[in-house]
């Protein structure tokens, strides 16, 4: 299930309820928030979402700061069509079970 990433179908629930959306920053675990550095501090303040441009840029093989960034640069340039291209490299990423382990 991993592999294929067919265990986050259960989080379409939490994006038709509203509390995550399709793309943004990965939800993090609340004892890491605790420790953030300020400027990670900003991945909270958008809907977490199921994938996104870390998730595409190798999912499980970077390591958090490399997270952290892609996922700020999200925050910093979000707009519809970065979504939409997220969405379509997400798709062949799992596809291709590329990252996936």
């Amino acid at each position: 299930l991993r592999k294929t990433s067919l265990d986050e179908i259960p989080q379409l629930m939490n994006v038709l309820i509203g509390n995550m959306s399709l793309v943004g920053p990965r939800p993090e675990i609340p004892d890491v928030v605790e420790v953030y550095p300020e400027e990670y501090k900003q991945r909270l303040m958008v809907t977490p979402g199921i994938t996104g441009l870390a998730q595409i840029s190798g999912r499980g093989e970077i390591e958090l700061g490399k997270t952290v960034y892609y996922d700020l640069t999200y925050i910093k340039n979000f707009s519809l069509w970065l979504d939409i291209k997220v969405l379509f490299k997400t798709f062949s990423s799992v596809f291709k079970s590329e990252g996936a382990f």
